[in-house]
């Protein structure tokens, strides 16, 4: 049995979705599939229940997630203790993240650390969204977190690393295709398809309280638990959506056509959010590095301020 069988198997059976499994490690699709069927044959059992709409763990892939977490975790312990011993400086930061427009951030924030201090180590957590992360963080599950907030919480210290503009994205053949922006007014007789209601995001929130300030209510045809199938459905033409722009930057695009908004609309802001209590190294030195590679943009130093909470995919 191999680690990186057991790395494509922890992704698959987190996520629960091969693309999303390959994306976070990655790598393509077809060779992580080959590395689950791999991972099989030598177990000699099968690990997922794969359709074309699901993916869901058997019985024997129930009983792998604990035994292929303790292996990484015991290897993150050896690589550890190695590396204090070579640098002096070693920890843990966990980072929660949701949703495609955090996956640059993350990766950003990650190589930085990793060029200027080897021995901290990351585990890095999906989660569906973002005020999820942050109520990790505030337990003390969890170091570190990208959200999206309209007012800032006691005991959480944070700032802005990003400005997000909202758009609108329709199938490619739409009537709406050939414009380059559009107002809210005019998507009155259009089939929508948004985030779920429950839990709450700023997309959806942001876009309801639009259409309401506009004189309709949007008809949403179809919600979706992301931003990845929110888009899929959009491009199979079943409805048109109302997103951020940093979410176009990580997702395919092909069959999308994407709209800047006609309507003075505020823009949405991400942020790195830690608990102002915490006293880590490890920490510290990570959000050190984040002041360089994710600086507040000029443009949202003024919103870095408290405003309640209202979490986005």
């Amino acid at each position: 049995m191999e680690l990186h069988h057991l790395q494509a198997f922890l992704a698959v059976a987190e996520e629960l979705h091969f693309g999303r499994a390959a994306d976070r490690l990655h790598m393509a699709q077809p060779p992580l599939s080959r590395a689950i069927q791999q991972l099989e044959r030598e177990l000699g059992a099968r690990l997922f229940d794969r359709t074309t709409r699901s993916v869901q763990l058997t019985a024997a892939g129930k009983a792998l997630v604990g035994p292929a977490r303790d292996v990484f975790a015991s290897c993150r312990v050896a690589e550890a203790a190695v590396r204090a011993a070579g640098v002096g400086e070693t920890g843990m930061v966990r980072i929660g993240y949701a949703g495609p427009s955090s996956h640059a951030l993350i990766g950003k924030l990650v190589r930085a650390v990793r060029a200027v201090h080897p021995g901290i180590e990351f585990d890095l957590r999906s989660v569906t969204y973002g005020h999820e992360g942050l109520a990790l963080v505030m337990e003390g599950a969890m170091d570190l977190t990208i959200t999206r907030w309209t007012t800032q919480l006691p005991g959480i210290a944070s700032r802005i690393v990003q400005q997000e503009h909202f758009v609108v994205v329709v199938p490619v053949g739409h009537p709406l295709a050939e414009r380059q922006r559009v107002g809210i007014a005019e998507l009155r007789d259009e089939q929508f398809v948004m985030l779920p209601p429950e839990p709450a995001s700023t997309v959806r929130t942001t876009f309801m309280a639009a259409c309401y300030e506009a004189g309709f209510a949007p008809t949403i045809v179809q919600a979706a638990p992301d931003s990845w199938d929110v888009m899929a459905m959009v491009s199979a033409g079943i409805g048109i959506t109302f997103t951020v722009d940093a979410v176009m930057t990580q997702v395919r695009s092909e069959g999308l056509h994407v709209l800047d908004l006609a309507d003075d609309i505020e823009p949405t802001y991400a942020r790195l959010a830690w608990r102002a209590d915490d006293d880590s190294p490890a920490l510290r030195e990570v959000l050190r590095a984040s002041e360089t590679a994710l600086p507040t943009p000029a443009e949202a130093r003024d919103q870095d301020r408290p405003s309640t909470l209202v979490a986005m995919n």
